[in-house]
């Protein structure tokens, strides 16, 4: 959890805040619906995303092309947010996302990073060692496996699209989605057919 802001930190953001509302560049009711996204955001969004694209060609194609416009297309606003791609996991690639500098990451249809996501300790070592890193995690690939690390940044971020578990044609969009996790979204973890379901 991150620690609370001091008196003078909120002090200067409520100067700052009222110097745009004088000048019209911003009004409170802009504020209120930036603040209302931001707290609806979540990984569903990101997982609902993604088990449309491994439903329908035309979305996954939308996807993959500009992630804001398809985001846009499910209700998620992403005015002033920057621009979102979409990475594509495939046999033989796998994509790892981290933001070597800070905690870029996309907030609009993810939701809040993770404190894990913002430690030095992953934005180093995802670029030094992402295998090692994954195994940390569960997540073991064949040894073939390339592993792409992708640097999400104040000008672009990047959500994963991994591939379709096998075992699970037929499904619902519901029922996808509820495989794809937040740590999938980034790629430390792949989606999982729970025991129970792959029985069926």
């Amino acid at each position: 959890m991150s620690a609370p802001a001091r008196p003078e930190s909120i002090a200067r953001l409520e100067k700052l805040v009222a110097a745009l509302k004088a000048k019209g560049i911003v009004t409170e009711q802009e504020i209120a619906d930036r603040q209302a996204s931001t707290d609806r955001a979540s990984p569903e969004i990101g997982a609902r995303m993604v088990a449309r694209a491994w439903l329908d060609p035309e979305w996954r194609a939308l996807l993959l092309r500009d992630g804001a416009a398809a985001a846009e297309q499910m209700g998620v606003s992403m005015a002033g947010a920057p621009p979102l791609g979409v990475l594509e996991d495939k046999p033989g690639l796998h994509h790892l996302v981290v933001c070597t500098l800070c905690s870029c990451y996309p907030r609009a249809v993810l939701g809040y990073p993770p404190s894990w996501y913002k430690s030095f300790e992953y934005r180093s070592r995802a670029v030094r060692e992402p295998r090692a890193v994954l195994a940390e995690w569960g997540t073991v690939l064949p040894p073939d496996t390339k592993i792409r690390v992708v640097d999400s940044t104040a000008d672009y971020r990047w959500m994963v699209l991994p591939m379709r578990p096998a075992g699970t044609e037929g499904w619902s969009e519901d029922r996808l989605a509820a495989l794809v996790t937040r740590d999938a979204l980034v790629g430390v973890a792949l989606p999982q057919v729970p025991l129970a379901a792959a029985a069926e």
